[in-house]
């Protein structure tokens, strides 16, 4: 299971570096801290229920997050 938040931890650092390279840099810095979150949790060779524990976790805070910015921050229609 720690193998599986390595993988995550390269494939957020690819969005990392393609946000970045796309002028995107808050997007960029919320994608590193993800990539550094999912690194540091791989090599503390934790139980695969704590994985599974602290990856629901994770889950319920970004559903939360996107949920407050969609309907609190988006604007509808805007750039469009």
């Amino acid at each position: 299971m720690d193998r599986m938040f390595r993988v995550l931890a390269f494939w957020t650092g690819i969005f990392t570096i393609m946000f970045y390279v796309g002028d995107m840099y808050n997007t960029a810095i919320l994608f590193l801290v993800q990539t550094a979150f999912f690194l540091t949790l791989s090599y503390l060779r934790l139980s695969e229920r704590m994985y599974m524990y602290m990856f629901g976790a994770y889950l319920t805070v970004f559903m939360v997050g996107f949920t407050w910015y969609t309907e609190f921050i988006l604007v509808p229609g805007f750039g469009v």
